[in-house]
């Protein structure tokens, strides 16, 4: 299966996750394709942010949804209504963690693949 990160960019955030306070977030629209099946997912994993230089990877606070999947293949048009409604599915996974992000304040440019 081929994977790649559509879009990725890492904001500010807050939130807590096991007792860890995180102030960071990275964003993420992920492609998965196979065989003639494309899926596309949002996901967001927060971070403890603790410097300019902290950008690690949090696997205890990462979450995701699944918003298409079927058959075909990557398409610009697709991805572009996909990335239309990125930060509504993005706050939502972020709401119901009881965390926010910060959209005003990215921390790096944004990564397109």
């Amino acid at each position: 299966m081929a994977t790649i990160n559509v879009y990725e960019r890492y904001f500010e955030a807050e939130g807590v996750f096991n007792g860890v306070e995180r102030k960071g977030v990275n964003v993420l629209l992920i492609s998965d394709s196979e065989a003639g099946h494309i899926r596309y997912e949002v996901a967001v994993s927060f971070f403890p942010h603790t410097s300019d230089e902290d950008f690690r990877i949090s696997y205890d606070a990462y979450f995701s949804k699944v918003v298409f999947e079927g058959t075909g293949r990557r398409s610009r048009k697709r991805e572009d209504s996909l990335l239309e409604s990125l930060r509504i599915e993005a706050d939502s996974l972020a709401i119901d963690q009881g965390a926010r992000i910060f959209w005003d304040h990215p921390l790096i440019d944004e990564r397109r693949g």
